[in-house]
């Protein structure tokens, strides 16, 4: 589900007043230890109803090959579970309108069927999150007989939505014990019965952090798990989560491509962020969502043709890179929420450069997640507003990244890269490319080069 928090305009706030600020130091304190096999993992959105015509776990079985070949490393599931009928909304409801946090919603299959996909995940080397929704439950919940205190109320003894326009939920209350020792319950249920390895959690700002962080600990006596806030803010990384939204990196863009922000922006936004954060929180990247593409739109609509251009950004900065459901395949359309809205599969050039970028990823050091990747070094050029060029290194591995973040076609002239006379690969085309000091090269309007070398002891 979509939020608004004080957080994201205070960040614009100090973004848009700071500039570019140099070697700025983390004010937080350590985020939580991440599970070994999340350090050079993207991650990818499954929208299992629209995923195929009948929407079952069986059907989308058979996309797995296809997601590994592409480099997915983990799999976040919508929420699986059945789904009220309680003033639903559409013909369907929405995922997070819970009706059973101990069920499986029967358009997907069966808790058999469910364990079965997990496995297959599993053999093929990827992970599985389950989306869950702490926040509020579906209206006809049961627990709303078994146990109404559990629920907030209004002066006459009323369920409330926690906020107005989900009229298709009501808010819980987590002042009462037993509820937190409910939800923890749950919780633990699916990492012992079906063996997932972690939880995306829905609007997780507005469920108190020490839950989360009781929460995480708990889990965590079963197995190492793997926690993605939907929130944005620092203080989630040491209450329990592996990784938070970049709704300000998101938004802004959106703002470049409208023209209503420069590349130079990118510089103060990155290096803040840098600052306020643990050195080894997890950042998720991205260009769509399935609330984005639902409510704000398309990737076309919202990026044009930068589309490309942005989903190397969000592939090669420091974090995490999201691809959501039918993006790989040029999605072009607005997924209606609440019924069958079945994605159009087809081969699709975006397929190709996310197969790219999610490999390299898991192949170049300099790319990883956290502190176990190379931090961002801007390089200068000749068009800073509307060229965005950086190196990442780590260990013995390089990236170099030029983005064209216009629609005009720029000469990019790039000084002191620290790598001149150094052959790198380029990624997209295979071609060997020689880093000169001062190169000088074209890029198309929203063009870009990523340029790779493995092996460099600089």
């Amino acid at each position: 589900m979509q939020y608004t928090t004080r957080l994201f305009f205070s960040l614009c706030a100090v973004f848009v007043a700071c500039g570019s600020v140099e070697n700025a130091d983390s004010t937080h304190g350590d985020a939580i230890a991440h599970p070994e096999w999340s350090r050079n993992v993207s991650i990818y959105e499954v929208n299992l109803r629209q995923y195929s015509e009948s929407g079952s776990f069986a059907e989308f079985e058979k996309h797995l090959p296809r997601l590994q070949e592409m480099g997915v490393g983990i799999l976040w599931f919508m929420p699986v579970h059945p789904i009220g009928v309680q003033n639903r909304k559409g013909s369907l409801g929405s995922y997070y309108s819970v009706k059973d946090y101990f069920g499986i919603n029967p358009e997907h299959g069966t808790m058999e069927d469910f364990r079965r996909l997990v496995k297959k995940v599993h053999a093929m080397g990827m992970y599985v999150l389950l989306d869950w929704v702490a926040n509020h439950t579906a209206c006809d919940n049961p627990l709303t007989m078994a146990h109404p205190e559990w629920f907030t109320q209004n002066e006459q003894g009323e369920f409330v939505p926690p906020v107005p326009d989900w009229s298709d939920v009501i808010d819980l209350d987590y002042s009462k014990r037993g509820l937190r020792d409910y939800q923890i319950k749950a919780l633990k249920y699916w990492v012992e019965e079906a063996d997932i390895d972690g939880y995306r959690c829905d609007v997780a700002g507005m469920v108190p952090l020490d839950f989360w962080k009781e929460a995480r600990t708990e889990l965590d006596k079963i197995k190492p798990v793997f926690m993605l806030a939907e929130w944005e803010g620092p203080e989630l990384h040491e209450n329990g989560f592996d990784m938070s939204y970049s709704w300000v990196a998101f938004k802004s863009m959106n703002k470049i491509a409208a023209g209503k922000m420069n590349a130079t922006s990118l510089d103060s936004l990155l290096t803040v962020e840098a600052g306020s954060y643990p050195v080894d929180a997890y950042r998720m990247r991205f260009t769509s969502n399935h609330d984005e593409n639902s409510w704000n739109g398309t990737v076309r609509e919202r990026l044009g043709d930068g589309a490309a251009a942005f989903a190397v950004l969000a592939g090669t900065i420091p974090g995490m890179p999201l691809v959501y459901s039918g993006q790989e395949a040029g999605l072009d359309k607005r997924l209606a929420f609440f019924e069958r809205d079945v994605i159009p599969w087809q081969e699709h050039k975006m397929g190709r450069l996310y197969q790219t970028l999610l490999n390299l990823k898991k192949d170049n050091q300099a790319l990883w997640n956290g502190s176990h990747g190379g931090t961002m070094k801007r390089i200068n050029t000749a068009s800073a507003n509307s060229v965005f060029a950086f190196i990442r290194h780590k260990a013995e591995d390089t990236v170099l990244v030029v983005l064209n973040l216009s629609d005009k076609t720029q000469t990019v002239t790039m000084q002191n890269t620290g790598f001149a006379n150094q052959i790198f690969t380029d990624v997209f085309s295979g071609k060997p490319i020689n880093i000169t000091a001062n190169m000088t090269f074209k890029l198309d309007s929203w063009g870009y080069k990523v340029l790779s070398k493995k092996g460099s002891k600089n």
